[in-house]
């Protein structure tokens, strides 16, 4: 994302993206230095050039990349841009590592309104800079109108994992405690919402928000008795529990009553038809414990302003099938099975 300063102003509050802006011309540097240096600015992306260079501190890397395309761009909560930021630093965050810089690129279709842009390119710059980190190289590019439904956000993002840390699912152990950091569904019932043109008694916001500093609270408590992490974004907790269970060759019991889900979350599900443990979150995060720290990681979740709600709702056990079992608030039980389908399709 290199471009210097141009004379020319963008018209921002009127104009919108034409092709002019992909070309690799004076547009589109007037495009990169008017609207997405101001956004982003730091020093990195100032010198210029068409990468970053940067430091890094002592500890394993960690590099994650992630696409955004969510529909629709703007939901209560948020919007694609925080979202790109959110979401790529909860992936880094997941490994137990420090988020430290991300890459952004952007699809925009011609037409665009600057205003739209300049909306979104600020809200990345304050979430990166809310989280710390800082976004120092990128690209644009515009294609013909139609063939990106306004804006489309990759990114990549780089972290630093301390010695000795190591979060994976084949850590689990017969008998570990399942926690999450909070109520379930509410990014996507959020953005349901939006479609749907729903209103409810009380507005239902999405979830999005960088978890790395709850996470970090949560390693200082236990360290590697935490066996894995995860933040259950598409296919919701449903799926990242079944990933787990294939991936560490246990099973999971959870406990229907104790997994906290908002009253308008479970209402608005009932009317959509939607099970809140497959609609996806983005600011959550679910932990496989060891049985004796839980109440300890359990107390420092509760300590953070992310992890208030945060409950423990179930335990891993010996399943050569590899189970997702719930105890149903009625007493029953049944299969928690992976997502058949798209419940909810463009929800990130």
């Amino acid at each position: 994302m290199s471009a210097r300063n141009y004379q020319r102003k963008l018209d921002i509050r009127n104009g919108c993206v034409d092709l002019s802006h992909g070309s690799g011309g004076r547009a589109m540097a007037q495009l990169i230095s008017g609207l997405f240096h101001q956004a982003f600015g730091n020093p990195w992306l100032a010198r210029g050039n068409d990468q970053s260079a940067f430091d890094v501190g002592a500890g394993r890397m960690v590099m994650t990349t992630d696409g955004y395309v969510v529909s629709p761009l703007f939901f209560p909560g948020g919007n694609i841009g925080s979202l790109a930021v959110h979401g790529t630093v909860n992936d880094i965050a997941m490994a137990g590592a420090r988020p430290l810089y991300l890459s952004a690129s952007f699809i925009i279709e011609e037409g665009f309104r600057f205003a739209e842009l300049k909306q979104i390119a600020d809200s990345m710059g304050e979430a990166a800079r809310a989280a710390g980190i800082h976004i120092i190289t990128g690209d644009t590019k515009v294609v013909e109108r139609g063939k990106a439904d306004g804006l489309f956000i990759s990114t990549a993002g780089v972290g630093v994992l301390p010695d000795g840390l190591d979060l994976s699912a084949e850590n689990a152990r017969v008998g570990d405690r399942v926690l999450v950091s909070g109520s379930l569904g509410d990014h996507g019932v959020a953005i349901m919402s939006q479609r749907q043109n729903l209103t409810f008694q009380t507005e239902i916001l999405s979830d999005s928000a960088a978890l790395h500093e709850l996470v970090a609270d949560m390693v200082a408590a236990a360290g590697n008795n935490i066996r894995v992490m995860r933040d259950p974004t598409r296919g919701g907790l449903a799926a990242s529990l079944n990933e787990i269970a294939h991936q560490s060759g246990l099973g999971f019991r959870l406990q229907e009553e104790a997994i906290p889900v908002k009253p308008a979350v479970a209402a608005a599900c009932e009317l959509l038809g939607l099970d809140p443990l497959y609609v996806a979150n983005e600011g959550k995060l679910v932990a496989i414990v060891a049985p004796e720290v839980a109440d300890r990681v359990l107390a420092a979740m509760k300590a953070h302003p992310l992890g208030r709600d945060a409950a423990d709702i179930g335990e891993a056990i010996a399943d050569d099938h590899h189970f997702v079992q719930m105890v149903t608030s009625f007493g029953g039980g049944r299969i928690v099975d992976w997502l058949s389908g798209e419940q909810l399709p463009r929800i990130c």
